[in-house]
């Protein structure tokens, strides 16, 4: 800096205009492959039905199976607080969310399953349950009755079974579209990849019926299911899931890990295959790098150990389940599968903990960091952090473990304030709580 304050460079300002030149390439790039978080809700769970006994009833049956659980073995906040080891605080708040929400909304994601759960069938009683699919999703969305979210999985794309996941595709899809337009929250899974080039098929075949239809390009998108070692590594060494994330040229909306599959194609022998076996943690570790920054979402596995019988052997399955959920949500799996009824009130009170147990601390931290209330914070928290605050309270609002005057009164922020930090967008919160 000169004496009279003037500051002086040496370079030329084209030196900088070259270096944007040159970078402008990469800055495409990187925009166009991690575009960052949607702003739309997650649901915290996928359900998954066969599709052969999904009833126009099926949700509201799961609903009142689990509150028949809940009345048998856990009949009030004090006892399925100490199933569960829940503090003191958060036995009543938790307990009366869980109830609410299985009367009100006990599915927040439904998948009509054709695969697995389904099996081979002969094509004309598969075309007729795809068929039949059709017509009850559009029913449930007319009357008000579906899901926020809903789908089928249709088969994979491997060669004994593609042209029946083809076609099943077309019947579900063209049956919706025959009685009114597509649904809103519609989500289609594509299981057992283990290949990008069959993403990138499913991408093309997605493309052709928008075409055959007339909808916009990019309409449909689909999850993309992990659960072969394939699908994780190459024979190259190269992490394949990243791969399949581009192979889907932006149609990829969230990748689900299929616990038992994956397991099984790791050796692991029966009695150990879990959400939290190591292969597990390795597989999932290696989805959550893959998928960061794109906007793909992620989904945790399910346990087989289903709640039934004596009082004692549902509660060593709640114990397990909510374990199980806590650890996937600590670790930022903020969705799982829920494979029984039996499932839905661990499912819920291990998510209604966790967001409301660190609402406080994190409302507090995003007032310091904000400059609301006047305090000075304990943490000293980077941008980065303040999103993942704000996140982390946009996902309790969006599942109703929040609520926005709570929030509010203890962040100095309302829902628009927190959609704006965390880079998310108003509008594209549809179905979020109020």
């Amino acid at each position: 800096m000169s004496e009279d304050g003037t500051v002086t460079t040496s370079l030329t300002s084209s030196v900088s205009e070259g270096i944007a030149a040159r970078l402008a390439p990469v800055d495409a790039e990187l925009a166009r492959r991690y575009p960052g978080e949607t702003g739309a809700r997650q649901p915290v769970h996928t359900v998954y039905v066969p599709a052969d006994v999904f009833e126009a009833g099926t949700v509201q049956a799961w609903g009142e199976q689990a509150l028949e659980l809940l009345d048998e073995h856990a009949p009030d906040a004090a006892s399925f607080a100490s199933v569960l080891g829940l503090p003191p605080q958060l036995a009543a708040p938790v307990h009366d969310r869980v109830r609410a929400k299985l009367e009100r909304e006990p599915v927040e994601d439904l998948r009509i399953d054709f695969e697995d759960g389904y099996g081979l069938r002969p094509d004309a009683e598969e075309d007729a349950a795809a068929a039949r699919a059709a017509r009850l999703v559009r029913a449930a969305c007319e009357d008000g009755s579906a899901p926020p979210y809903v789908g089928i999985r249709m088969k994979c794309m491997e060669a004994a079974v593609r042209d029946r996941g083809v076609r099943t595709l077309d019947i579900f899809l063209t049956g919706l579209l025959d009685a009114g337009p597509l649904p809103g929250g519609l989500v289609l899974t594509l299981p057992k990849v283990s290949h990008p080039e069959q993403v990138a098929a499913m991408a093309a075949l997605c493309g052709e019926f928008e075409k055959a239809r007339g909808l916009p390009d990019g309409r449909i998108g689909f999850e993309i299911q992990i659960e072969t070692t394939q699908s994780i590594l190459g024979p190259d060494g190269r992490a394949t899931v990243a791969l399949m994330i581009d192979a889907a040229q932006g149609r990829a909306t969230s990748l689900h890990y299929g616990t038992f599959d994956y397991s099984a194609s790791c050796g692991v022998s029966a009695a150990y295959q879990a959400m939290d076996h190591p292969v597990a943690d390795h597989a999932k570790a290696v989805m959550q790098v893959a998928a960061a920054g794109t906007g793909v979402r992620l989904s945790d596995g399910s346990t087989n150990v289903v709640p039934t019988g004596a009082s004692e052997q549902v509660h060593d399955a709640w114990r397990l389940h909510h374990a199980l959920v806590r650890r996937s949500l600590a670790r930022a799996y903020y969705q799982g599968w829920d494979m029984h009824p039996g499932h839905l009130p661990t499912r819920y009170a291990a998510v209604y903990a966790f967001y409301r147990e660190g609402m406080e601390q994190a409302a507090a931290r995003l007032a310091a960091y904000t400059g609301q209330f006047g305090g000075d914070g304990a943490v000293m928290d980077e941008p980065a952090t303040a999103r993942a605050l704000g996140n982390y309270l946009l996902r309790g609002l969006d599942c109703g473990a929040l609520t926005g005057g709570e929030v509010a009164r203890h962040s100095g922020m309302t829902r628009a304030d927190l959609d704006g930090l965390a880079g998310r967008s108003g509008a594209a919160q549809a179905g979020a709580h109020p």
